[in-house]
């Protein structure tokens, strides 16, 4: 497979600063400039899929892990499991682009796609990143041919979310050179197929370290196969450390400073989640659309009906959003990364603090995308009726797949908890000019109704939406921030209202960025079916924002104050809807045609 040319925004643009700063359409990246080598990696990855895995289903439901570890090594004889492996070790040293592409086309199967991504993924960026020259050259040609697999061991019994309080402990042999681990650790994707597993523990209780530890590893078991819900045919087993002899060499980056590869590898698997939801969300529809067309009911498809026409209006108005926000945060991921010289020295750490930039755009990614596709699978069950609660039809174990994804790469909480932190934090230290938006809003909310700036093109009514939305956040935040401070961060609903503001706003933007870029590049008539997508959208987003805000509200403030407040809500809030009747049916003639 050839490795993908880079594709760049045409500017670097700052994490975080979607809300205090508009965007030209051409600053962002779409799907729509996927160069040809990022489409001949999607066909290939969705041929595969299509050719290779699907028919492999059954098997690989019932656990048949040999099935699933040859899939894997002929999705490494692609060049599929290499995307992020530096060249000089046997990878493709792909562009996260190409990286986002392969991971949604590949997602049509989650059982398969999960264990896949947390290989190509949590498995082994960590070894990339922060490997040595001689782990490197030992682990990661096996990695890239798919010789190995590899697993991520993080979570506990007793510390899911709260990563760092780990009970795992590693302690120095008297003769130095191994370390002794001893601990367990909780629902690891591949446990029961990997070969090599990057594990946490704290080195004498304290210092929270990561170490390689391979399969054979004295000392070191996996235990047995958990039941799940959903993702049936992932390999999910907890860890068994006792007096686990590791080489002193397989110490993984600096001791003490595990948190630094925990937390710096969440940003990508996160970005890479949401990518996997868009394919599995269009996967579920397309599905959808085929059954709705050929089944009748009263004398004609059920696809004629208006609110099954709802349904895949909703569904496929969410798919366009999410595919809108992964590729921009990816787009901007890659554009901060282009002068990044992948052989200086440093050159890792470089590319980490890059990524990072971009934490809170990836944690909306992830949380947004998760909650899209439980939102069309849902849909789906219900557009297959009856049949849609039964096994032999699609749609029960995409439903069942589907809930994991809320809990994957840190819950949808501590997501939630993150946007708005992290967006704050960044504020407190001038790097992000929220302050000063707030005060801004305040003082021209105070000041009465004034005249708002007319804009023009197909998608004025929704500029003017977007306006309001980022408004009516920024109002809320200042009401919050005003009452408490920074002991805002304790109180987590208000905290999450406000993420699900932001989330909206960078959706919302996210869509009309897009199609203006469409209709400027292409015309207004090829932009009109992106066009129609987000102005259907919009309306949600903008309940989404009204409502959240209101609640901010009303937990800050009582009396005189929250009436007035209130006042001035409605005030930002007023728009004139769109017909989402109408366009809604338009989507749905489109797709059902």
């Amino acid at each position: 497979m050839a490795t993908s040319t880079k594709q760049i925004t045409p500017k670097r643009i700052q994490g975080g600063s979607f809300l205090t700063e508009e965007r030209d359409p051409q600053d962002i990246f779409t799907p729509e400039d996927f160069t040809n080598e990022h489409r001949q990696i999607g066909k290939t990855a969705a041929e595969f899929t299509v050719n290779e895995v699907m028919p492999m289903a059954d098997e690989i439901e019932a656990k048949n892990f040999e099935v699933m570890r040859g899939l894997l090594r002929k999705a490494a004889e692609l060049g599929l499991m290499a995307v992020d492996i530096p060249e000089e070790y046997g990878g493709l040293a792909m562009d996260k682009v190409s990286s986002a592409v392969v991971t949604e086309n590949m997602s049509m199967l989650a059982s398969f796609s999960v264990a896949f991504a947390a290989h190509v993924g949590i498995g082994t960026l960590p070894l990339v990143w922060y490997g040595t020259e001689e782990q490197k050259r030992k682990y990661l040609p096996k990695l890239a041919s798919g010789e190995w697999i590899a697993a991520y061991a993080l979570s506990e019994s007793s510390s899911g979310s709260d990563a760092l309080n780990c009970r795992a402990r590693a302690t120095l042999s008297p003769d130095g050179k191994h370390y002794i681990l001893n601990g367990e650790k909780m629902w690891i994707t591949n446990a029961g197929i990997a070969d090599l597993y990057t594990v946490f523990a704290k080195i004498d209780g304290e210092k929270f370290s990561a170490f390689l530890i391979e399969r054979n590893t004295p000392g070191f078991a996996v235990g047995a196969e958990e039941h799940k819900l959903g993702i049936r045919g992932s390999s999910t087993c907890p860890l068994i450390l006792s007096d686990c002899q590791v080489p002193v060499e397989n110490l993984l980056g600096e001791a003490g400073k595990g948190h630094h590869i925990a937390f710096n590898i969440l940003n990508i698997g996160r970005f890479k989640l949401g990518a996997a939801c868009v394919g599995g969300a269009r996967n579920s529809l397309r599905q959808a659309v085929q059954y709705a067309k050929e089944r009748k009911a009263f004398g004609k498809p059920i696809s004629e009906f208006g609110l099954i026409q709802e349904k895949v209006a909703e569904c496929a108005a969410g798919i366009y959003a999410g595919e809108s926000l992964a590729y921009r945060t990816v787009g901007m991921i890659d554009a901060a990364l282009a002068d990044v010289d992948t052989h200086a020295a440093g050159a890792s750490r470089e590319i980490q603090k890059r990524i990072e930039e971009y934490a809170i755009e990836c944690s909306i990614l992830k949380v947004w995308g998760s909650e899209m596709l439980d939102m069309v699978v849902d849909h789906v069950v219900q557009i297959y009726g009856g049949y849609g609660y039964v096994e032999e039809y699609p749609a029960e174990r995409a439903y069942r797949d589907s809930r994991i994804n809320r809990i994957f790469e840190g819950t949808n909480e501590i997501n939630r908890l993150i946007i708005t932190g992290f967006l704050m934090k960044r504020a407190m230290a001038g790097q992000v000019p929220l302050l000063a938006a707030i005060k801004q809003v305040m003082d021209e909310v105070m000041s009465g109704p004034g005249s708002a700036d007319e804009t023009e093109g197909p998608l004025a009514a929704e500029r003017k939406m977007l306006a309001q939305g980022r408004k009516m956040a920024l109002f809320a935040a200042g009401a919050a921030t005003q009452k408490y401070m920074q002991a805002i961060a304790d109180q987590q609903e208000i905290m999450g209202a406000l993420a699900n503001c932001i989330m909206e706003i960078y959706a919302l933007e996210s869509c009309i960025l897009r199609a203006e870029k469409m209709a400027a590049n292409q015309g207004e008539a090829a932009a009109k079916p992106a066009i129609a997508m987000t102005r259907y959208y919009a309306a949600k987003a903008m309940a989404t924002v009204e409502l959240a805000s209101r609640k901010v509200l009303a937990a800050v403030a009582e009396g005189d104050m929250l009436r007035t407040q209130m006042a001035i809500l409605r005030r930002l809030a007023k728009y004139e809807p769109a017909d989402t009747v109408a366009v809604g049916r338009q989507i749905a003639a489109r797709l059902t045609a």
